[in-house]
């Protein structure tokens, strides 16, 4: 991730991170996005959120030896877990204040891409799209993939009754923004974009190592239930998934999640 949610914690580490929520890169899941950023020989390109590397390796490859990509992303473990994979270029940022760098020049890039980050952005959403605005050339493309309205539904919404049963106010522990196509339209207008293609696209997600427990562990342990003691977080997360249990575990004791991501390219039409 690559802004200031979640932080660098033990249970945010890129390899439980790899074990927990490998699918994030999976090819399966990735391909229409990189399809839609369609790189090529030359490109300079920024990868907003590169985590450990995965996507940030096929550019690079797909640009060559001739052509640029870098990463950024908040959490240094990554950063470091994607420079050890061989990403030539990353550093560490956040994303809704990004710092130039080295080879990071005002107006320079072809492209910003970005894959299942952008939605722990909630801070400052328009501090991205200012950044992104800040590093594209006009005619630059935007291309990216997030959680969008109704992203994670009955998970959330668990969470929410949990944390209001205990005395808490819910909306300002949420660390995640899931923003409509309205929303993000605007947004992208405001900020000088022109919308070439936005969607909504719902994706059912199974569960990896130890089902939505694990999950929540990863996702949700120091962002959304971070003021919690250890004992008071691991009894909510035994709630959540006692709730969830009918509607996210099948019969074979299978967990899945309803994921629903924003997918977006916007080209730039001015500074």
């Amino acid at each position: 991730m690559a802004c200031q949610t979640p932080p660098l914690t033990s249970d945010y580490s890129a390899s439980n991170y790899n074990r927990t929520a490998a699918f994030v890169y999976s090819a399966e899941y990735t391909a229409p996005v990189l399809s839609l950023l369609n790189p090529s020989i030359g490109e300079r390109i920024v990868d907003f959120g590169c985590g450990t590397g995965e996507l940030t390796l096929q550019i690079q490859e797909a640009v060559g030896a001739s052509g640029l990509t870098v990463g950024m992303d908040y959490n240094n473990d990554m950063i470091s877990k994607a420079l050890m994979n061989g990403v030539r270029h990353a550093y560490v940022s956040d994303l809704q204040n990004i710092q130039l760098h080295e080879h990071v020049l005002e107006n320079s890039f072809d492209a910003v891409f970005s894959n299942a980050v952008l939605h722990w952005c909630k801070q400052n959403p328009r501090g991205v799209l200012a950044g992104a605005k800040r590093l594209l050339k006009v005619g630059g493309r935007f291309v990216c993939e997030m959680g969008g309205f109704m992203n994670c539904i009955g998970v959330r919404i668990g969470l929410h009754r949990a944390v209001k049963r205990r005395g808490y106010e819910p909306d300002k522990m949420d660390p995640w923004y899931f923003p409509s196509i309205e929303e993000y339209q605007g947004l992208l207008q405001n900020a000088g974009f022109r919308v070439n293609t936005i969607s909504l696209v719902p994706r059912l997600t199974p569960l990896l190592d130890d089902g939505l427990h694990g999950w929540l562990q990863l996702f949700a342990r120091r962002t959304f239930l971070k003021e919690f003691s250890d004992e008071e977080a691991a009894a909510i997360i035994d709630e959540v998934v006692d709730m969830c249990e009918v509607d996210m575990k099948d019969k074979e004791g299978n967990w899945a999640l309803m994921y629903v991501r924003l997918r977006f390219l916007a080209t730039l039409d001015r500074l």
